[in-house]
C-alpha cells in the first residue's frame, strides 16, 4: 500500500460517499421474512441497525429492544440466536431465528447525520468559505 494511502485513508476532495444511507432507509421498514435466506439478512441488518427493532414471535408476543448480538451461523434457523435488549427491561433475552414471525426497524436511528460523511461535508463547507487549518471535532452520539 502506497505511504500516501496509509498516511490519508481517505480524500475530503473525493466525491461525497453515502454511508449510512442505508440505515436510515430502513428506518420504519418491515422486513420480509419469506424463506431462510430472507430471515438471516434481515437479522444481519437489524444486528447492523442504531436503533430499536421489534420482533413479533410466533407464539404471538413482541419485543421491542436493541439487538446487540447476534449468532447465525447455526445449520438450522433453530440453531441461530438473536440477543436483544428489550425497551422496557434490563434482561437481556436470547431468541431463537426459528421463533421470529416478523420484524420491523421501529426505532429510530440513533446515530443519524453523525456519519463520517457528514463530517466531510461539514469539512467541504468550510473549506469553501476559504477557512484554512480546519479542525472539525467528532460528534457526540445521542
Amino acid at each position: 500500500m502506497p505511504q500516501e494511502t496509509k498516511s490519508r485513508p481517505f480524500d475530503a476532495e473525493a466525491p461525497e460517499p453515502a454511508p449510512g444511507k442505508e440505515q436510515a432507509e430502513l428506518q420504519g421498514w418491515v422486513a420480509p421474512l419469506g424463506d431462510e435466506a430472507q430471515i438471516r439478512a434481515a437479522l444481519d441488518k437489524a444486528f447492523d441497525y442504531r436503533g430499536d427493532v421489534t420482533l413479533r414471535l410466533k407464539d404471538g408476543s413482541q419485543i421491542e429492544g436493541y439487538i446487540f448480538d447476534r449468532d447465525g451461523s447455526g445449520a438450522s434457523l433453530a440453531d441461530c440466536r438473536v440477543g436483544i435488549f428489550p425497551k422496557d427491561s434490563p434482561q437481556k433475552l436470547s431468541v431463537r431465528y426459528s421463533d421470529i414471525a416478523g420484524l420491523a426497524f421501529t426505532g429510530r436511528d440513533t446515530a443519524e447525520g453523525k456519519s463520517f460523511a457528514t463530517w466531510v461535508k461539514k469539512h467541504r463547507e468550510k473549506k469553501a468559505a476559504g477557512q484554512t487549518n480546519i479542525r472539525l471535532e467528532p460528534e457526540k452520539l445521542d
